[in-house]
């Protein structure tokens, strides 16, 4: 067994319009309009944007119409027609869409799902690493703490180490903040969680699942991968 001093220093880490004044007496819509154009600062927020993305779908116009946008629907007219909505419930709809960031309009002016945008509360989502000290980080143990703090930042991986028992360690916290253990997902479901861990980093999609595959984090069959019930007594450092 290889002697796990460490490699290096842990390196140190990297809007909508105001609604317009109303001369009426103030509709609920309008009152909606207004409360979301004071929350449309906080979209910009990842964290703020996270928090308000179930309220933004407990409202069954804006799920309708995001549906017809994610089907293809590239205008107000097209969206109202598809979703059955009349053509006040879609401007409303898309007006709070827009303003959270999950959709918008494309280089031709047609609507879209702003899916790059779900990854990034999917990211503002993940679990950050635990500090080091913390009896529950990783192992139980500061110093595999430290390993996952050096390869992995802002819930991404930079990169793999090169000696395969911090590589373990780097794999395990991967698996665990990822998958539920025991639970079946799909080649393409993995691949996609798999990608967010990825962006910019050294590491592809496709390697890092061989690599968890091969050091035991995820067992797959017949494309189907899960993550084994006893994984949390494996990838010690």
């Amino acid at each position: 067994m290889p002697n796990d001093r460490s490699d290096a220093s842990v390196e140190d880490s990297e809007s909508s319009q105001p609604s317009q004044p109303s001369l009426s007496p103030p509709s609920p819509q309008r009152l909606e309009a207004s409360a979301s154009s004071a929350s449309s600062a906080e979209a910009a927020s990842p964290s703020a944007a996270l928090a308000a993305l179930p309220a933004l779908f407990a409202e069954e116009s804006r799920v309708r119409a995001f549906a017809a946008v994610a089907l293809g629907a590239g205008d107000a007219a097209r969206v109202a027609r598809a979703a059955g909505l009349s053509a006040k419930e879609t401007a409303g709809a898309l007006r709070r869409l827009r303003e959270q960031g999950v959709v918008a309009s494309g280089d031709d002016g047609e609507l879209v799902v702003v899916h790059d945008r779900f990854r990034e509360l999917a990211r503002a989502g993940r679990p950050a690493s635990r500090v080091p000290g913390d009896p529950a980080a990783v192992g139980g143990d500061g110093r595999a703490d430290m390993i996952v703090r050096t390869f992995v930042r802002n819930g991404r991986l930079v990169r793999l180490p090169a000696r395969w028992t911090r590589k373990k360690v780097v794999l395990r916290h991967i698996a665990e903040q990822t998958f539920a253990p025991g639970v079946e997902y799909p080649e393409r479901t993995v691949d996609e969680k798999l990608r967010a861990w990825c962006e910019d980093g050294e590491v592809d999609h496709v390697t890092l699942r061989r690599h968890l595959v091969d050091f035991g984090h995820l067992r797959r069959s017949g494309g189907i991968y899960a993550r084994p019930a006893d994984a949390a007594r494996t990838g010690t450092a």
